[in-house]
């Protein structure tokens, strides 16, 4: 008798869900197919991961390769992070592969072998230096961490790469999410200051010089960078939802706990090229401060406007941030991910050109973003002008992320993207 019912109940639960199926109007699938079509459903859910691990080779994933993130990974843990036998890229057939014309007689830095610390490549441009900022400096790394706010990425994340960054002297771009408590373990900073003016507003949402001045003073931040756009998402504005906006979010970048965080498409303190110019003068005479801005490429005309206003010399930006369309974010609407703003390549070539037009060029320092944390991106990037290079994913790379691409959702299964303890 027992045997029985055991044998009935599977059969009585697969009724129940064939009978729910059937009778939802939630999907097609399952009510043309019952029971059955929950399979579709699981391997959809796991295709991500299938792929990853299964299907795709060593070079096609994107946006970082199986090989790409090898190398990230062993890179960032001191290992062995050679490969052998050789190149398995297609180096006759595929557009796109850098190939470094290498020299026979180069000039190696450092020239005796040097290793550890001494060896790191200085800026080759002081950050301000041209227009005479109080507190210009030259940066002791060439290659820093993008910008990735605190609620994009957990405080355990923040707090890995500022230490990182001390440890290894380079600088920490804060992104627009205001400075933390986490950002406060050692690594010198980059205040950005996005369209929601978070760490630096007053109750009511407006810029606020006074409060600016006292992060200053309480943070160890070397520059100020101005954020009118970023790859993944350029003239888009975001929103932290409220769930996500707890008390010690809420406390870093001075907005309401639990209410939805706001990031406007644009800024509210200037809205031409002008009034840009003339807030940058503003930011730096009151803080002594480099100010630049960050932005991605697509109408040309700003650029061209920017460079007409500073061909004077009385007003200008002391570094300028160019971030590829193939940049990351923490969530964007797919057509801004995948059809909005020049690559990187493109983009950033046709900005320097406007600068070395007016012969602007040794005025400004150039970084570039966007995949240059892989080192033949960062070749081409150094290549066509840029002076430092940031890196955002990659450094995630080397902190723990798995590339599952669920930061949007606030589940990441490394702790790297969430708010979840």
């Amino acid at each position: 008798m027992k045997k029985r019912w055991a044998a009935l109940v599977p059969s009585a639960a697969l009724g129940a869900i064939a009978a729910h199926d059937l009778v939802q109007r939630r999907h097609a699938i399952l009510r043309n197919f019952p029971v059955i079509g929950h399979a579709r459903f699981l391997l959809e859910s796991i295709g991500p991961e299938l792929r990853q691990y299964i299907v795709a080779g060593n070079d096609e994933e994107r946006p970082f390769s199986r090989d790409q993130r090898r190398w990230v990974y062993a890179s960032a843990k001191l290992e062995n992070n050679y490969f052998g036998f050789g190149t398995d890229n297609d180096l006759e057939h595929s557009d796109g592969n850098v190939i470094v014309r290498h020299q026979t007689f180069g000039r190696a830095y450092p020239t005796h072998g040097a290793v550890g610390q001494e060896a790191r490549l200085p800026s080759a441009k002081v950050l301000g230096g041209p227009r005479g900022r109080r507190h210009a400096f030259r940066p002791k790394s060439v290659v820093n961490i993008s910008g990735m706010s605190f609620g994009s990425l957990s405080g355990n994340a923040v707090e890995a790469l500022n230490r990182g960054a001390a440890a290894v002297g380079c600088l920490q771009n804060t992104g627009e999410g205001a400075v933390s408590p986490y950002h406060r373990k050692g690594g010198d900073l980059i205040f950005q200051i996005g369209t929601a003016y978070f760490g630096c507003r007053d109750e009511q949402g407006r810029f606020s010089l006074p409060r600016l001045k006292e992060l200053i003073d309480s943070a160890p931040i070397r520059a100020l960078e101005i954020k009118l756009s970023q790859g993944a998402k350029p003239g888009l504005g975001g929103v932290l939802p409220a769930p996500k906006v707890s008390p010690e979010i809420a406390a870093t970048r001075g907005v309401p706990e639990g209410v939805d965080c706001l990031s406007p498409s644009r800024h509210a303190e200037f809205d031409d090229v002008d009034s840009l110019l003339d807030f940058v003068e503003m930011l730096a005479e009151e803080t002594g401060l480099p100010v630049g801005i960050k932005s991605a490429v697509g109408d040309l005309g700003f650029w061209e406007e920017l460079t007409d206003a500073m061909a004077s010399g009385e007003r200008g930006v002391d570094f300028v941030t160019i971030d590829g369309g193939e940049g990351g974010t923490g969530a964007s609407p797919l057509i801004f991910t995948d059809a909005v703003a020049l690559p990187f390549r493109l983009g950033f070539a046709r900005v320097y050109a406007t600068f070395a037009r007016r012969g602007l060029h040794e005025d400004v320092t150039f970084i570039g973003s966007g995949k240059l944390g892989l080192p033949d991106n960062a070749i081409v990037a150094f290549a066509l002008g840029a002076d430092m290079v940031n890196v955002g994913r990659e450094a995630m790379l080397a902190i723990g992320c798995v590339q599952a691409q669920k930061c949007h959702t606030g589940e990441c299964p490394t702790g790297v993207a969430t708010q979840n303890p």
